[in-house]
């Protein structure tokens, strides 16, 4: 069977870095984007080069309709998905709780978790054993601030991303029996632009000393964990989380 992934926000960071290593594993990759097509034209092209198999679809997958949009492409493009990663996420400028507003909180929330509800969704409706499928692999990408609350920075980014872990939690028991596991990544101070998103394009530099290990990551070394939780390595894996933050 062929294996098609789709990577949320597929076109930077630690998605591009997922897209990339999974088609180098025999993957078929849609790597969806919002805005940035030249990014994500650029990973496909890197994939592309390399003999992979590769494509970019625009989709704001914080909407239901263009997350079905979304799923409907790739149906037609490659097949039913048998894999997704739910990495799309956005920070906000640095900030303490006290400082948030509602459009800040709709933002973060609908882009961060109702996302990763609603791709969950439609890949379940093409992978799970109950609607027809052959099973699959859930991967959600959660952060390492669901643990550590992120004060004075970013509590409602952990908050979002404590949701996902419920998220990924609950999922993974309800379609267990459904021939589709579900697991997450948490990580920590990993070098991507989120950084300057969140106005703090030197966070990592400037905190990786607080970290056990004394560096900050790479996205390459997320990707790892990922690209294993989605494939046949990690069979009787489901429910459960890898923390790469250094030790933190």
């Amino acid at each position: 069977m062929k294996n098609i992934l789709v990577v949320t926000g597929g076109g930077r960071g630690i998605g591009a870095a997922v897209s990339r290593l999974a088609a180098a594993r025999d993957y078929a990759v849609c790597v969806n984007y919002r805005t940035d097509a030249e990014s994500a034209g650029k990973v496909v092209q890197d994939i592309m080069a390399k003999g992979g198999e590769a494509f970019a679809v625009a989709a704001d997958v914080s909407r239901q309709a263009e997350v079905e949009r979304l799923f409907r492409t790739v149906d037609g493009t490659v097949g039913r998905v048998t894999a997704l990663v739910n990495n799309a996420g956005v920070v906000a400028p640095q900030g303490r709780v006290d400082q948030v507003d509602e459009e800040r909180l709709t933002r973060l929330f609908t882009t961060n978790i109702s996302s990763a509800f609603l791709c969950s969704k439609e890949a379940v409706l093409r992978m799970s054993t109950l609607h027809g499928g052959s099973g699959g692999a859930i991967v959600n990408v959660s952060s390492a601030a669901s643990r550590l609350g992120s004060p004075g920075e970013y509590v409602d980014y952990a908050a979002s991303k404590g949701a996902m872990d419920s998220l990924t939690t609950g999922l993974s028991l309800e379609v267990a029996a459904e021939g589709i596991r579900v697991n997450g990544v948490r990580p920590g101070f990993i070098r991507t632009t989120m950084h300057a998103d969140g106005g703090d394009p030197g966070r990592v530099d400037r905190l990786q000393h607080l970290l056990p290990m004394g560096r900050g990551g790479e996205p390459e070394e997320v990707a790892e964990a990922v690209v294993w939780l989605l494939s046949p390595a990690s069979s009787f894996v489901t429910g459960t989380f890898i923390d790469l933050a250094g030790g933190k």
